[in-house]
């Protein structure tokens, strides 16, 4: 496990460094895109935190070049709260951000969590396949077609089949709040997965009046 921290805020950095590293993540430094680069090139890296702005460009080009070569969980810092920002990020495949300044600790809570998501998780393998890796999704061998914000969802609601998940609960795991997104985003995403999975769409992603939506493997 190795975490790959892009900023050049060399205070930053040194501080970041320590404390993942006392945390359990061991983790190596680059201060630039040149260096991002031949680091995500040489492989072995399980998560980037990435700045926004660099040096030598931006952070934004890195995320965007990254994500047609791999799915590795990426945190996005931003220097100001800007909406803007982060609406790009996410758009480019970030899969959470953070502004700066920021607390260590949700830092690495956020970083945890991405990292978690991450991993493979694999139902009823010989019916339902969600692999976070490829962000691929099969049933009985058949590819099936959704965007990462579709797959996100799919994959957060398998990760314990059985389990009521609220369209808030939702929403805070997967957009921490968003004041743009709203629980009919939600609605909206399942009925898409639903319609990609075809006949059995209903069945896998139930509906509890009232309560949300829960994950049923298939049979």
């Amino acid at each position: 496990m190795e975490v790959l921290i892009v900023d050049d805020d060399s205070r930053l950095t040194s501080m970041l460094s320590s404390w993942l590293a006392d945390q359990g993540l061991p983790n190596r430094v680059v201060a630039d895109l040149r260096g991002a680069r031949t680091a995500l090139a040489a492989g072995g890296v399980d998560a980037i935190v990435l700045d926004a702005m660099l040096p030598d460009g931006d952070g934004f080009d890195f995320l965007r070049e990254a994500r047609r070569v791999s799915n590795i969980p990426i945190l996005l810092l931003t220097g100001r709260g800007d909406d803007v920002d982060r609406i790009v990020g996410l758009e480019l495949g970030a899969d959470d951000y953070l502004a700066k300044p920021f607390n260590p600790r949700e830092l690495l809570a956020r970083l945890r969590a991405v990292l978690r998501r991450s991993k493979p998780a694999t139902v009823a393998p010989s019916r339902l396949t969600v692999d976070p890796e490829s962000l691929r999704v099969s049933l009985d061998g058949r590819t099936v077609p959704l965007t990462a914000h579709q797959f996100a969802l799919l994959a957060v609601l398998a990760e314990r089949p059985g389990k009521v998940w609220s369209r808030e609960a939702l929403l805070e795991r997967l957009h921490h709040g968003e004041l743009h997104v709203t629980e009919r985003t939600i609605d909206v995403h399942v009925a898409r997965i639903r319609a990609a999975l075809g006949d059995q769409g209903a069945d896998i992603v139930k509906t509890l009046r009232g309560s949300g939506y829960t994950f049923a493997a298939p049979r």
